[in-house]
């Protein structure tokens, strides 16, 4: 009789291998492509898919967009600019219409070559 309770768990420990099961699919299939951290609500228009396209390269590990801020200039399309370098990467800047957010990439790029990545995704 003490059974009954045993084959619910059965069930729910099924359950959660099989999302285990698809999640490690997903992570296997995805292995040369860079982590793209989704840490805030609000975000640059446009801003995501740009970093979709940047994650594909191998030689990036992670992009985490961070802190959005209004500024004064008006930037009326999307720009990405590698502004300094940090530990293990590099710290960009996107701008659009009255809009900045910082966006930290980490990589074993060069600026250059990351310039260089980003203008060909812009065009």
């Amino acid at each position: 009789m003490g059974k009954k309770g045993t084959g619910k768990d059965v069930s729910k420990k099924k359950v959660k291998s099989d999302k285990l099961t698809a999640s490690k699919k997903a992570a296997a299939g995805s292995a040369n492509q860079a982590r793209l951290v989704i840490t805030h609500s609000t975000y640059i228009p446009g801003l995501i898919k740009l970093l979709e396209k940047l994650a594909k390269c191998p030689e990036i590990q992670t992009i985490t967009p961070a802190v959005i801020a209004p500024v004064k200039s008006n930037s009326p399309r999307l720009r990405l600019k590698v502004s300094v370098p940090i530990r293990g990467g590099h710290k960009l800047i996107a701008r659009k219409s009255k809009l900045a957010q910082e966006v930290f990439v980490i990589t074993h790029w060069s600026k250059a070559d990351l310039e260089r990545a980003i203008a060909q995704i812009l065009s």
